[in-house]
């Protein structure tokens, strides 16, 4: 079995199991006793929980020494992957290489199957992170309202957050809200989840009234859209940009 080691980095602390480092999460909590050190595998990180006044280098020596578990629960996940240049992320369900040159402009460009930017190079990850949150916002407030309109509803605020254990939500006041991680996935999935949500403005629940809305609404196969999301919803969340 190989050693785990930490490593501080520019991006902030690590602990390496074998040949991958694993990204950490520090918690600092004014009522903890001891180190507590969680796997989120939705995320792709380590959580570790400390003392609010604990030394973070003696915590991250603690959990790197964890190698056992640490083996047993990364072997159930996939490795996150550090959008940087040369880096591939999806976008609308299509794999993109970061093409980064220093000559080039800054603002992120989508041109086939590259995602071409300039500017400095420590900030590419910020940056197409940036740029993806805001194409998500403007792609699935835009397919809110044209979709609503074909049933005469009407919609509130839309925005986009990072929620791990949801896709899209929807408020009694008729505010929709979407994980922006949907501009990762193809357009059906995206699609079907933004009809989930407007079928919500109707009905709150999830009878058989609402899922014949859905299906109404979506101009594609609600089924396989869900069943994309369970087979690889997951793994969107492995890609970290910063």
């Amino acid at each position: 079995m190989s050693n785990a080691s930490f490593d501080p980095g520019a991006d902030g602390p690590h602990i390496r199991v074998g040949e991958t480092a694993w990204p950490v999460r520090l918690v600092h909590h004014s009522r903890s006793r001891r180190y507590k050190l969680i796997f989120d595998g939705a995320r792709g990180e380590l959580r570790l929980t400390l003392p609010r006044r604990a030394s973070v280098a003696r915590a991250l020596e603690w959990a790197s020494g964890q190698q056992d578990w640490l083996h047993e629960q990364v072997g159930k996940a996939a490795a996150p992957v550090l959008v940087a240049p040369g880096a591939c992320v999806p976008v609308f369900g299509i794999e993109r290489r970061v093409d980064w040159s220093v000559a080039a402009p800054r603002a992120v460009r989508l041109e086939g199957d590259r995602l071409c930017l300039g500017g400095p190079a420590e900030t590419v990850g910020r940056r197409i992170e940036r740029w993806l949150k805001a194409e998500a916002l403007d792609l699935m407030a835009r397919e809110s309202r044209e979709i609503a309109a074909q049933a005469g509803l009407n919609v509130g605020r839309v925005g986009v957050g990072d929620p791990r254990s949801r896709w899209g939500s929807c408020t009694h006041e008729g505010d929709l809200r979407y994980s922006w991680r949907l501009v990762m996935a193809p357009a059906h999935v995206r699609r079907a989840t933004v009809a989930h949500e407007v079928a919500h403005l109707r009905h709150m629940d999830h009878g058989a009234d609402f899922h014949a809305l859905v299906d109404e609404l979506h101009d594609g196969d609600v089924g396989a859209a869900r069943a994309w999301l369970r087979r690889e919803g997951r793994g969107l969340h492995r890609y970290r940009f910063t």
